[in-house]
């Protein structure tokens, strides 16, 4: 007995050390990860705005330098419009260019050209997708909920779409613009909705794919075809709006395609993607709660509406007093979200005086614009008549207040009006110092272009339509192989299930309890 005694203790001071050791570790880790946050610098930004919502959040500093660069070339390019003159716009974009400022620029102006001759702008009022409730039949998708951070859940049931039957009740054409009213629809509704929500600023989603049952052999040249454009449009004009993605119930054929696959793909694009098989419920709770998720995804909501879960459209931007401030800047806190006291929304458009200031002087990006001429005599005009002109906080708000004693206002402006004169006289020559600057430099430009020949020499245009004939025919090779690697893809995928039919088959086989003899043994003995 003494000697197990002994040999317990010596087993629990053995479990104790290993604790000491796993603890020691992890606050190493923990050190670690502080230590490489804390060595990238962030600020607060306290007038963050989105639509018409004010939020606070936490801005790096690298990136907002990075955003300013951005935002000024636009701005000399005249390729800024107010409506997208937003901070978190211009920064998806960099990202999307890994902050390769003339990229960004080329894909930002590229971008509008298309929203111009899509007619993006207006696609929410003026198409009507008539089909969608057929649509929803032969090809389950929709929004359902927010994850754990307050990004919507966007879900897909791959493995129910009937690609034949879809392009039987609509177009490629017509499906794609219901593609293009969705993503605006979400810019517009939902990820201001999430933004009040979350208290902070959300413009990604979370993507679920359950991909159990999928053919890939009934997925034709059509519906390829779309899959492409559909991607493309995406990539273009909406970047950086997925924040996770999670392809569920996939087989061993799909791992292969994806392992296939993910090797051509950018690392920050792969990182983004979870290829999971059936055991996938874990994994997915990590990142939404259950009450958040499908039941038939491993969640507890069963929405009791036709069609369930997926026609619910459940979410924050469903709630009418939440959607009542995103869409008219209400300031009160009348809905559930605003439990905290510490929160509060404010409206981008103010009902004072100073409105007729504030829209000009400051941008949704949170950048100051320049400030006009008009502004300036309105300011020195109120100034001269006894009232007060003071900016308000980052330039955002302009008070004008009256006089307390205009009396001795009047008397002191008389004395020191010769001051006041030569501190005008000033103030406007340091105003208008950067455009006489702007106006030489583009007083420059024009002397030499005007030296140079306006057309481009004979040889130089051969070269360049020889050029594009090779872009050209290359785009058409890279077309085909990217069809044939697909088409081999596919095979592969067909090849490993029929494997795994095969070896189910001789598994079954195996464990039979009757004898399966060859047929001619069966023979001889008839």
């Amino acid at each position: 007995m003494p000697e197990l005694g002994r040999y317990d203790l010596g087993k629990f001071e053995e479990e104790k050390r290993r604790i000491r050791v796993r603890s020691l570790k992890k606050k190493t880790m923990v050190a670690s990860t502080r230590l490489s946050s804390s060595s990238i610098k962030r600020r607060r930004v306290s007038n963050c705005r989105f639509s018409h919502i004010s939020i606070d959040e936490v801005r790096d500093e690298v990136e907002e330098k990075g955003v300013k660069a951005f935002r000024q070339v636009l701005v000399e390019k005249e390729l800024l419009p107010n409506c997208h003159d937003d901070y978190h716009t211009l920064l998806r974009f960099l990202k999307a260019r890994k902050f390769d400022v003339s990229k960004a620029v080329q894909m930002w102006a590229e971008m509008l050209n298309w929203r111009k001759a899509y007619g993006a702008d207006s696609i929410i009022q003026d198409f009507v997708y008539e089909e969608y409730e057929e649509v929803q039949k032969c090809y389950p998708h929709g929004y359902h909920g927010v994850d754990k951070e307050g990004r919507p859940v966007y879900i897909e049931r791959l493995g129910k779409v009937e690609p034949s039957k879809l392009m039987s009740v609509t177009t490629v054409d017509r499906f794609l613009r219901y593609h293009v009213q969705g993503f605006e629809k979400a810019f517009a509704e939902k990820f201001p909705a999430c933004s009040v929500s979350a208290r902070r600023h959300i413009d990604s989603c979370t993507t679920i794919l359950d991909v159990q049952g999928m053919n890939w052999m009934s997925f034709g040249k059509v519906a390829h075809d779309l899959v492409m454009r559909m991607q493309k449009i995406d990539g273009d004009n909406y970047p950086e709006t997925l924040h996770q993605m999670y392809i569920v119930n996939a087989g061993s054929g799909f791992k292969l395609l994806w392992n296939t696959a993910k090797g051509l793909l950018d690392p920050r694009t792969t990182a983004k993607i979870n290829v999971l098989g059936n055991r996938y419920q874990n994994k997915l709770l990590e990142a939404i709660d259950a009450s958040q998720l499908p039941d038939f995804l491993g969640g507890t909501c069963s929405c009791p509406n036709e069609g369930g879960c997926l026609r619910s459209d459940k979410g924050p931007w469903n709630d009418l007093e939440l959607m009542k401030v995103v869409n008219n800047g209400d300031r009160t806190k009348s809905c559930s979200f605003y439990n905290d006291v510490d929160f509060e929304v404010k409206s981008i458009v103010s009902e004072t005086a100073s409105s007729k200031f504030s829209d000009e002087l400051v941008s949704n990006s949170g950048f100051p614009r320049s400030m006009s001429l008009c502004h300036k005599d309105l300011i020195n005009k109120s100034e001269s008549n006894g009232i007060k002109v003071e900016p308000g906080v980052c330039g955002s708000q302009i008070n004008m207040l009256p006089s307390t004693d205009d009396t001795t206002r009047r008397t002191a402006k008389k004395q020191d009006q010769p001051q006041i004169a030569d501190d005008l006289h000033h103030q406007k020559e340091h105003f208008l110092l950067p455009y006489v600057e702007k106006v030489k430099q583009l007083e420059a430009l024009v002397i030499e272009l005007s030296s140079k020949p306006s057309r481009i020499p004979e040889e130089k245009d051969v070269i360049l339509a020889e050029s594009l004939n090779r872009i050209r025919s290359m785009e058409f090779d890279l077309q085909k192989t990217k069809k044939a690697l697909f088409d081999t893809a596919s095979k592969q995928i067909q090849l490993e299930e029929s494997l795994e039919m095969l070896r189910e088959g001789t598994v079954t086989a195996t464990n039979s309890c009757w004898v399966i003899r060859p047929r001619s043994t069966l023979r001889g003995s008839r």
